[in-house]
């Protein structure tokens, strides 16, 4: 199984055709879902099984597996717990990735976001030429947030709830990009003197 990355407690593999029912499993908890859909409404299996899971495959022949939407396993008993993505917007410039992640509420609150985040972060900037990685997330959504400013991201600008997440919790509120450069994530890891 190719591994895109590997920290020390977490794993990120491309998904396979047969990994429907894991993303099923994810988007099914209403509490993973709150700030993505109206209620915490889970995705549809079948949305998952003809539109999403072929939209991730096919990412991978877009990038090159250089960017994509990778599946989470924890290293020491290969548990799933969600995934992480770092890629560009689909017509997009290759030097600008987003990041995001989706993890089950077991793998919530133990450093998973921030650990594997911080590492997708560094292998932007050193191995795959990014120049800037940016995020996005709801108001209401702080955990999120905390997870991009531990790894040094800023926010760079509010934004407005997109059309088809105006039913979600927060709605009203709006959202935030937040963004790192390159340029300052060399600044913040060079040593000081």
């Amino acid at each position: 199984m190719h591994t895109y990355l590997r920290t020390d407690r977490v794993s990120l593999r491309r998904f396979r055709p047969e990994d429907a029912d894991l993303l099923i499993e994810l988007d099914s908890d209403p509490a993973v879902m709150r700030f993505l859909s109206g209620g915490g409404e889970p995705t549809a299996p079948d949305l998952i099984r003809e539109r999403d899971l072929p939209s991730i495959l096919a990412g991978y022949d877009r990038w090159a597996g250089d960017f994509g939407l990778f599946a989470a396993y924890e290293n020491a008993t290969d548990a799933f717990l969600g995934w992480f993505c770092l890629r560009p917007e689909r017509d997009g410039l290759l030097d600008e990735a987003e990041l995001g992640y989706r993890l089950r509420q077991a793998a919530w609150g133990q450093g998973y976001a921030t650990e594997v985040s911080a590492a997708l972060v560094e292998k932007a900037f050193t191995e795959l030429d990014v120049r800037v990685v940016w995020g996005a997330t709801m108001a209401l959504n702080t955990a999120s947030q905390h997870v991009m400013e531990k790894v040094g991201m800023t926010v760079t600008e509010a934004l407005e709830t997109p059309d088809d997440m105006l039913a979600v919790e927060g709605a009203d509120l709006g959202g935030y990009r937040y963004e790192i450069t390159r340029d300052r994530w060399e600044q913040s890891r060079a040593p000081l003197g």
